[in-house]
C-alpha cells in the first residue's frame, strides 16, 4: 500500500480559521471516499478533537452514517512520540490531516517535516500576511520574506534531502469577502509577488459565516445539509467554498499522480 498522504496545516498566528478550515477537510476527503486519520496537536485548546468528538456524539444522537475520519490528540504526557504517533495512524490510510497549535511549537516542526501537503491558513490582511512576508508601508511591496517564511523554506529543503519528496506549501486567503477591494487588491499582489520569491501557491479559502461556528457544537460541516434543518442559499455557498478549496489542494487521485498544481496568484 502507498504511503499517505500527509496534509499539515500550520500558521504561527492564530485566529484564521486554522482549525476549522483542517476539521473541513479531513470530513470532506472522508466524504469524498478517502480514508482519512486526523491528529490535533493542540493538547490545551484541541479544537480539531473536540470538533469531531461533537460529531461523533451527534453521530450517536441521531442515529446516522456521516463520513468520519478516524482521530486523536496528541498528548506527550502519555510517552509515546510524534513520529511514533503518526506512524501509527498512517497505517491503513489514504491521507492523514494533522492541525498544529497557532504558535510556535517544536511539535508542529517536526509534523511539517511529513509535510507533502503544507497548508497556511492567513486572513486576507496585512496583518496576517506579515506572517510570511514584510512588506513596504508606502509602496506595498514585499520587501522581505519574514521568519516563518524562511522555516517553511528549511522545513522544506530539510524534507528533500532526508526523503526526496517535495513540498507543495499552499496559502488560503480566508474571509475575502469582508475585505475593502483596495486593500484585497494590495493584499493579493503582494501574496503574489511573495509567492514568486517564497515558493508558494495561493488559493481561496473559507469565507467569514456565522455558520463555521454554529456547526461546532454538532460537529457538522456544511457537507451535512440534509442534517442542518433549514438551509439557505449562503450555505449552499459556503459549500461550494469548500469544494473549490479542496479541488485547489491538487491531492494525488489513489493510484494517479497529483493534479496540475496551478501557478502561484494573488
Amino acid at each position: 500500500m502507498a504511503a499517505p498522504h500527509f496534509i499539515i496545516f500550520a500558521n504561527e498566528k492564530g485566529g484564521t480559521g486554522k482549525s476549522t478550515t483542517a476539521v473541513h477537510s479531513a470530513v470532506a476527503l472522508a466524504a469524498a471516499g478517502r480514508r482519512v486519520a486526523a491528529v490535533d496537536l493542540d493538547t490545551r485548546q484541541r479544537t480539531l478533537g473536540r470538533y469531531l468528538d461533537n460529531r461523533g456524539e451527534t453521530v450517536k444522537r441521531l442515529g446516522v452514517a456521516l463520513p468520519m475520519p478516524v482521530y486523536e490528540t496528541f498528548d506527550p504526557a502519555k510517552g509515546e512520540s510524534l513520529d511514533a504517533v503518526l506512524d501509527r495512524v498512517s497505517e491503513g490510510v489514504d491521507v492523514v490531516v494533522v492541525d498544529t497549535p497557532g504558535r510556535d511549537d517544536p511539535d508542529a516542526r517536526l509534523a511539517m517535516l511529513r509535510a507533502d501537503t503544507l497548508v497556511t491558513p492567513i486572513n486576507d490582511s496585512f496583518v496576517d500576511l506579515d506572517l510570511i512576508g514584510q512588506v513596504d508601508s508606502e509602496t506595498y511591496r514585499v520587501r522581505r520574506p519574514s521568519f516563518y517564511a524562511e522555516l517553511v523554506w528549511n522545513s522544506r529543503t530539510q524534507r528533500a534531502k532526508t526523503h526526496g519528496a517535495s513540498v507543495d506549501w499552499v496559502v488560503l486567503r480566508n474571509r475575502m469577502q469582508h475585505i475593502e477591494a483596495r486593500n484585497m487588491r494590495r493584499v493579493g499582489e503582494a501574496l503574489g509577488e511573495l509567492s514568486r520569491r517564497v515558493g508558494f501557491r495561493v488559493i481561496p479559502g473559507l469565507g467569514e459565516r456565522v455558520i463555521y461556528r454554529e456547526l461546532f457544537p454538532k460537529g457538522l460541516t456544511l457537507l451535512d445539509l440534509p442534517h442542518l434543518g433549514e438551509v439557505g442559499i449562503a450555505h449552499i455557498a459556503a459549500r461550494q467554498e469548500l469544494r473549490e478549496m479542496i479541488a485547489g489542494f491538487g491531492l494525488p487521485q489513489e493510484g494517479h499522480p497529483a493534479a496540475p498544481r496551478a501557478s502561484a496568484a494573488g
